[in-house]
């Protein structure tokens, strides 16, 4: 692939736990195939999600956020980022969570946000496609 693809938060728990090793696979080679990139926020719910959910230490945590740090571009959340947010979620009806995602892929200039829990086809301000890369 070409383009700029953006993960959401779910896609980074699979390349980083082995709960589904098919889903781990096309993770990790989503990241390892493309010019991939995540979000502050992301790093934030999948640091969360390590500790609370799999029960990993924090210096375990630690280990794959920079694991996660090296493999992807990191966007920094801004205050147009934001503001876009509040705008997509009024908009589609996205949740604020969800909208600051898609507001991160759009500023990052992905044309493609890969996400297990979003509406999978749907094309969001005309800028970037929603693909469940489970399906």
């Amino acid at each position: 692939m070409s383009d700029n693809i953006f993960l959401d938060t779910n896609i980074m728990v699979y390349a980083h736990t082995d709960v589904d090793v098919t889903k781990q696979f096309v993770a990790q080679k989503l990241i390892a195939d493309n010019t991939s990139f995540i979000s502050n926020q992301v790093l934030q719910e999948l640091a969360n999600t390590l500790n609370r959910k799999f029960k990993h230490t924090w210096n375990d945590v630690a280990k794959v956020l920079r694991e996660a740090i090296g493999n992807n571009n990191v966007h920094n959340n801004t205050e147009n980022t934001t503001l876009q947010a509040c705008q997509i979620a009024d908009r589609y009806g996205f949740s604020f969570y969800d909208s600051l995602i898609i507001s991160a892929a759009i500023d990052c200039n992905c044309t493609i946000l890969f996400s297990e829990d979003l509406h999978d086809s749907q094309v969001i301000d005309k800028k970037i496609t929603v693909k469940n890369p489970f399906k």
